[in-house]
């Protein structure tokens, strides 16, 4: 592909990108993250659905209204021996019946159970919540980092254009040589292909903080993250146990399970409730008066049900184990994300601070190199060679930062002081 082509291609990608590009800070990143993610839409609408099952469990400790009518119409009206009519052959009948729980045990642990489920799914929001805020930071960083590597790009491509111009000149004033010409104009159609594959990695990193914010269009990084302060290491464990989202659901999920199971004595009680009836029967009967009512107290005792109460317990069981299982396995895992964050942070910077000097030599090598090709002490190999070095040791120092920033990220998320 020719310098060219590769031109009218750039100009092409550049047409297609859209006219404005929202900027965003990596609060606001963080903020709408928090409200609008995908993640944390769900987690409210499940907040919503644990309240409507609070609303279904409470409704059975609480007393019930229901009105009825009924219009019967028979063939004929029902007439006895002596003349009588004993049922009518148009009948209009009604009732009110309210009904009182009065004792109802299981029914009662069953709304504290809903109360209980509606504070994990609170706290599974927070969790939600949290995962989308550290996806979302990722993101933004790694925006960052893309827009750094393009920047090494384009200062490459800008060396190399030059390199090459220097080279065509030189061969027209009859100083140099085809050769090194043509090996000039093949590093600079790969510094364009660089610029190119850069931009592409940026445009992809834009689209996924977009759709990782909710806002279907891509969002550009306005600048550099504003992050808090870095935890004490002798406090970080602690910190994590106590202010991590995934481990207050766990926690809260294992509780929940708990005192289910813990409280399924309750479906061996009796229970007891109030009934009372206000009814209308026109025309009326000989049992049944046009107006009238009655009141009952209704005791429950459940004696046999085919083994139901014990499978549910070995059901509760096993769940209360499996989220305190989950709950232990969350710990750990906190535990070993802060230690391993202290140490991934500590590597990342050293990685660092080495990219650093090792780009600083890299440059210099370059300058070296053209001086030494301008006084044609060297051929262009060496600048070559040195322009390929200097573009990996910036481009590597560029992904030492982007890691010793994501490995700060990943420290305050494993710790719980972000989001």
């Amino acid at each position: 592909m020719t310098i060219a082509t590769l031109s009218l291609l750039a100009t092409a990608l550049a047409a297609a990108e859209p006219a404005t590009l929202e900027k965003v800070t990596f609060g606001e990143v963080v903020r709408r993250a928090l409200e609008r993610s995908t993640t944390t839409v769900v987690a409210a609408e499940e907040v919503r659905r644990a309240d409507g099952l609070l609303g279904q469990a409470r409704s059975g400790s609480l007393p019930g209204l229901v009105a009825t009518g009924i219009k019967t119409r028979l063939d004929a009206d029902r007439v006895l021996a002596s003349g009588a009519v004993a049922a009518a052959k148009d009948q209009t009948s009604g009732s009110l019946s309210l009904t009182v729980p009065l004792v109802v045990p299981a029914r009662w642990f069953q709304w504290a159970h809903g109360s209980q489920f509606l504070d994990a799914a609170v706290a599974g929001q927070a969790d939600a919540q949290r995962s989308a805020a550290i996806a979302a930071g990722r993101a933004y960083l790694t925006i960052i980092a893309a827009k750094r590597v393009v920047e090494v790009s384009e200062r490459a491509r800008e060396t190399a254009k030059a390199h090459y111009e220097f080279a065509r000149t030189r061969r027209g004033g009859g100083l140099g040589n085809r050769l090194d010409e043509l090996r000039a104009e093949q590093e600079l159609a790969a510094s364009e292909v660089q610029v190119e594959n850069s931009n592409m990695a940026l445009a992809r990193s834009r689209e996924a903080l977009g759709i990782l914010v909710g806002g279907g269009v891509p969002l550009d990084a306005a600048g550099e993250p504003t992050l808090p302060e870095l935890p004490q290491a002798d406090q970080a464990v602690a910190e994590a146990e106590a202010r991590r989202g995934d481990v207050q659901a766990a926690r809260a999920r294992a509780y929940v399970a708990e005192r289910t199971y813990a409280d399924s004595w309750a479906d061996w009680l009796p229970t007891l409730a109030a009934n009372w009836q206000g009814i209308y029967q026109d025309p009326p009967t000989l049992t049944t008066p046009k107006w009238g009512w009655q009141a009952q107290l209704v005791l429950q005792f459940p004696l046999l049900e085919g083994g139901l109460r014990v499978g549910q317990a070995r059901e509760r069981s096993a769940l209360s184990n499996e989220a305190q299982a989950q709950l232990d396995g969350t710990l750990r895992q906190a535990r070993s994300d802060v230690r391993l964050a202290f140490e991934s942070l500590q590597r990342a910077r050293a990685a660092l601070r080495a990219a650093g000097r090792g780009a600083d030599s890299a440059r210099a090598a370059l300058d070296l190199a053209n001086q030494a090709y301008r006084a044609g002490a060297v051929n262009n190999l060496e600048v070559i060679d040195a322009e390929r070095q200097a573009r990996d040791a910036a481009t590597s120092a560029v992904i030492a930062e982007d890691g010793a920033r994501q490995a700060l990220l990943d420290l305050l998320s494993a710790t719980g002081r972000f989001p």
